[in-house]
């Protein structure tokens, strides 16, 4: 019986070898050359990532199961021409660009990211959320449309206040300790 399983190892389409960094067999990737991924990235089960105009995702981000990463859409432009949509070039309504998902976030479950999407640092998206558009560093974001509902740092802070001895990790990452301003 073949099932799904995470395998240990990337090779950058550069070149570079990201020795933590686990992709599931399951997981497809269209156009991996556009695919711009850190080490210890996870992406589980079931995904599929487009990266025809490019995607870069940031070290130590987890991309959990079920998630459709885009950098094109043309549901608007197809409904628009019906079918004289394969007679055009340059159809209205076709939407595309990058998407950046920057260091150390959590894509849940079930989401769908669309073209020209950022989402900073340290980010949170919550399961079966929508995502379009730009999001800051340490956002909660959720909803379909999904909006940005919180900061990361404050959930962060129980945890660094209660273990003193790995607020030098965060800080290695984040450039500050939650609520102290502290820069390193």
């Amino acid at each position: 019986m073949l099932r799904p399983r995470m395998v240990w190892g990337y090779r950058h389409p550069g070149g570079r070898w990201l020795p933590a960094t686990r992709v599931s067999n399951s997981t497809f990737i269209d156009h991996p050359e556009g695919l711009d991924i850190g080490d210890n990235v996870f992406i589980g089960h079931f995904n599929y990532i487009d990266a025809s105009g490019g995607i870069r995702i940031g070290k130590g981000t987890q991309v959990t199961n079920f998630i459709s990463l885009t950098t094109h859409s043309s549901h608007i432009s197809i409904r628009l021409y019906g079918s004289h949509y394969q007679d055009h070039t340059n159809h209205l309504g076709y939407e595309k660009g990058p998407v950046e998902i920057g260091e150390y976030c959590f894509i849940g479950p079930h989401s769908v990211i669309m073209p020209g999407t950022k989402i900073g640092k340290g980010s949170i998206l919550a399961a079966y959320s929508y995502v379009q558009g730009d999001f800051p560093d340490f956002s909660v974001i959720r909803g379909n449309p999904a909006q940005r509902t919180g900061d990361t740092r404050e959930l962060d802070k129980k945890y660094l206040d209660g273990h003193p001895e790995i607020r030098e990790y965060y800080k290695q990452w984040a450039g500050e300790l939650p609520g102290s301003g502290e820069a390193v």
